[in-house]
């Protein structure tokens, strides 16, 4: 039986030092049972396999189909947090969309272009950031048919429930290709442990909530060619946002993983807090495609539209006067936490590359670095044109 400890505990804030490797080996005893999941077609290596085919009929009946959402909502918060949808998608569809993208890799990186990965070596494998945008404005019939799926209505609606909001980003692992290290996802997977451990236990829990992480297989993916590396069961592992990072913990994910071959048209959808990773490509002329789908809750947003741009700059200066005055650096910070944007998404990440950690500077760093420096009204003003520019999608 799993201690409550390892799997959630909401009181206070959570320490990496108290990460610890047994914790999580006591979550991932669980095992996945098809009984408990009648829609399955069968498991493979503690991962649920549903058959695309045999689930559309069902989709059909609004009574089948709730049945269907709920079991793959059980299977990623309290299974194996991972479900693979084979023949989610026609290869016809799925080779449209291919050339479109290729088309748009080479194009940025004919301009001299180079988009980063979070979580491996910028460079060694080809990114696109912000796929479905170029493919909507690349090829607008190729989006109409590859976002008519209805796997990922069901997937996202399941997870998330109707308004969800869905990004893409298409990850190339060329031949020789190395893969990422293992990690969870946005939101507070994308946070450095520091800014992490900042974040009280219960928002470690809704973290994985808001989000749905997907990938559509562009190829077939043997494994050798190194298709995502997952750890069933490891997004119950409460301190997992924290534990990633430590050496013991990525050593045994190397160890203890498991990886899937992918058929092109496939689907995979998994708990954004589930351990994963890219896996390294090993072929000699395999270019392994996938379009990761990042699906977000309606709900990560204000209720009300703020133009926190506009605030700053009509606050700022009475904000530098009350600081030359004796305001002291946390009563600061506060007003800046009400007037700016403190989080640095979404951006552009063609354009808004993190320099020196997983996240860019958003605008409440801006504004800080300001009154650090005492920069006049006109300059702030510079900055944060620059900001508001890099965020564009285009």
């Amino acid at each position: 039986m799993t201690t409550t400890s390892a799997r959630s505990s909401t009181r206070g804030f959570r320490r990496a030092e108290d990460c610890r490797l047994e914790d999580l080996e006591r979550v991932l005893e669980d095992t996945t049972d098809l009984a408990g999941y009648p829609h399955a077609a069968r498991i493979e290596q503690e991962v649920l396999v549903y058959e695309a085919a045999s689930l559309r009929p069902l989709l059909a009946d609004e009574t089948e189909g709730d049945a269907v959402r709920a079991e793959i909502a059980d299977a990623l918060a309290e299974g194996p947090g991972i479900v693979v949808l084979a023949g989610a998608f026609e290869a016809g569809v799925v080779g449209r969309v291919t050339e479109a993208f290729e088309r748009i890799i080479a194009q940025e990186k004919a301009s001299g272009q180079m988009a980063g990965d979070h979580f491996a070596s910028p460079g060694a494998n080809d990114r696109m950031w912000n796929g479905l945008e170029k493919l909507a404005v690349a090829d607008p019939e190729a989006f109409v048919a590859y976002y008519a799926n209805d796997m990922v209505a069901l997937a996202s609606g399941a997870w998330l429930g109707p308004a969800y909001q869905v990004t893409s980003q298409v990850n190339v692992v060329n031949p020789g290709g190395k893969g990422q290290t293992v990690h969870r996802d946005y939101h507070l997977g994308f946070q450095s442990p520091e800014v992490t451990g900042r974040y009280p236990g219960r928002v470690h829990d809704v973290s994985p909530l808001l989000t749905l992480q997907g990938a559509v297989a562009h190829c077939d993916m043997p494994v050798e060619s190194g298709p995502t590396l997952y750890l069933p069961h490891s997004q119950k592992y409460s301190r997992g946002y924290l534990a990633y990072w430590l050496p013991e913990f990525q050593d045994y994910f190397l160890s203890h993983h498991v990886q899937l071959p992918l058929t092109l048209g496939d689907a995979v959808f998994f708990n954004p807090a589930l351990f994963h990773a890219a896996g390294s490509n090993h072929t000699a002329d395999v270019r392994r495609m996938a379009n990761l789908l990042q699906v977000s809750s309606a709900f990560g947003r204000a209720m009300e539209t703020v133009d926190r741009d506009r605030v700053v700059r009509a606050v700022y200066p009475a904000l530098l006067a009350a600081c030359e005055s004796g305001m002291g650096e946390t009563d600061a910070a506060h007003v800046v936490a009400a007037s700016a944007e403190g989080y640095a998404f979404p951006t552009n990440l063609d354009r808004d590359t993190p320099v020196d950690g997983m996240t860019p500077r958003s605008q409440a760093d801006v504004v800080l670095d300001a009154l650090a420096a005492g920069l006049t009204p006109e300059r702030l003003a510079e900055r944060l044109d620059a900001v508001a520019q890099a965020k564009l999608s285009h």
